[in-house]
């Protein structure tokens, strides 16, 4: 299947400055393991020990794959995957 998937900001220096890049594979694990191959800096910003990294999510559609099934879950033809590394921080007020 042929996914899209949705560069941030922060990751594309990887992806010589692409927003978008096609992909395939049959499952979100597919899918990252295609773009790991074609743009290997972006396992390490993803991955760890084979885990998505506590401070990325990954979003099928509408829906972040943490709350479906994973990397096991299942992409269909012409789906979207965006990548959205968590920014933390607050704001603190002065005084």
């Amino acid at each position: 299947m042929n996914v899209t998937v949705c560069i941030a900001d922060q990751l594309r220096t990887l992806t010589n400055g692409d927003d978008k890049v096609v992909v395939s594979g049959a499952n979100v694990q597919a899918v990252i393991d295609a773009l790991v191959a074609k743009f290997p800096g972006m396992k390490e910003r993803l991955l760890d020990d084979g885990r998505v990294i506590r401070f990325v999510n990954l979003y099928l559609g509408d829906e972040d794959i943490r709350f479906l099934d994973g990397l096991q879950t299942l992409v269909t033809e012409g789906a979207e995957l965006m990548i959205v590394p968590v920014i933390s921080g607050g704001y603190t007020p002065r005084n």
